[in-house]
C-alpha cells in the first residue's frame, strides 16, 4: 500500500508521458499509448512477398525475405519515437516496440521459420560512447515474442565508418565494404537468419552484413528493420 502511494504521488510530479504525442500514458500503458500504437503507419510487407522493401535487395544480394515494421517520415510525430531510441538514451522503446513488430511477424509462416536474430553491431568505440546497440534491443523484442534466440557475438563490425547521414547511395555503399565479420560461420550452416536494425534507408549497411553471411553454406538470410525512410 505505502509503495503504491508513493507511486502515485511520484507519478503526479513526474508523469510517465507518451513518446509521440507528450499526453499522459494510463496505468497499462509503457512507452507509447495505445491511440499513438494504434496509429502507426504499418507497412505490412511481412505478409507480401516481393514486396517493395525485398525489391531494393533486388540485384544487389539474395535474401529470403525482407519486411519493415512502419514508415518513417522525417518531421513526423513517430520521429520521436526513433530519435529517443538512437540518440536519448531510450533502449527500452527498442525492445518495446520488437514485441510490438513480432506480435505482427507470428502471422507469416516465413519469419516464423527463422532460427536465429542478428543485430547489426555497432563497432566498438560507438557501442562505449552510446552505451548500447539499438539493433539489439529491437532484437530483445523480437526474440522474447518470436521465442527465437538472438546471437550479438556472431557477426562484428571491424572497422568504424563514418557517419552515413549526409552521403549519397554510392557513398554508403563505399563506405559500408569490408567493415563486419563473422566469428562462427559453423554454427549458422543451413540456418534461417534474420537481421535487426532499426532504420532501412539505401540498405547500405544491411547489404555488408549480408555479403559476408553469404559466404556460409546453406544459409537463408531475411531482413527486419524496425522503420524504412
Amino acid at each position: 500500500m505505502k509503495k503504491k502511494i508513493l507511486s502515485d504521488f511520484f507519478n503526479l510530479i513526474y508523469p510517465d508521458l507518451c513518446i509521440v504525442c507528450s499526453e499522459n500514458l494510463m496505468k497499462n500503458e509503457n512507452q507509447i499509448c495505445l491511440a499513438c500504437l494504434n496509429a502507426i503507419p504499418k507497412t505490412n510487407f511481412h505478409l507480401i512477398p516481393d514486396n517493395p522493401i525485398e525489391k531494393r535487395f533486388w540485384g544487389k544480394v539474395p535474401i529470403f525475405r525482407a519486411t519493415s515494421f512502419f514508415y518513417f517520415q522525417k518531421g513526423s510525430a513517430f520521429q520521436k519515437l526513433l530519435h529517443a531510441l538512437k540518440y536519448k538514451g531510450n533502449k527500452e522503446i527498442g525492445e518495446r516496440m520488437g514485441q510490438y513488430a513480432a506480435i505482427d511477424l507470428i502471422e507469416s509462416d516465413d519469419f516464423r521459420s527463422v532460427d536465429v536474430i542478428i543485430p547489426v553491431p555497432l563497432h566498438p568505440s560507438k557501442f562505449r560512447k552510446r552505451g548500447y546497440n539499438q539493433s539489439e534491443w529491437i532484437g530483445k523484442g523480437l526474440a522474447l515474442i518470436l521465442n527465437k534466440p538472438q546471437n550479438t557475438n556472431i557477426l562484428q563490425r571491424t572497422q568504424e565508418n563514418s557517419t552515413q547521414t549526409k552521403k549519397s547511395v554510392f557513398e554508403r555503399y563505399e563506405n559500408t565494404q569490408g567493415i563486419f565479420e563473422c566469428t562462427d560461420h559453423a554454427s549458422l550452416i543451413g540456418k534461417h537468419v534474420m537481421i535487426v536494425d532499426d532504420v532501412l534507408t539505401t540498405g547500405s549497411t544491411l547489404e555488408a552484413c549480408i555479403r559476408v553471411l553469404l559466404e556460409i553454406q546453406d544459409i537463408k538470410i531475411s531482413v527486419f528493420t524496425l522503420a524504412v525512410a
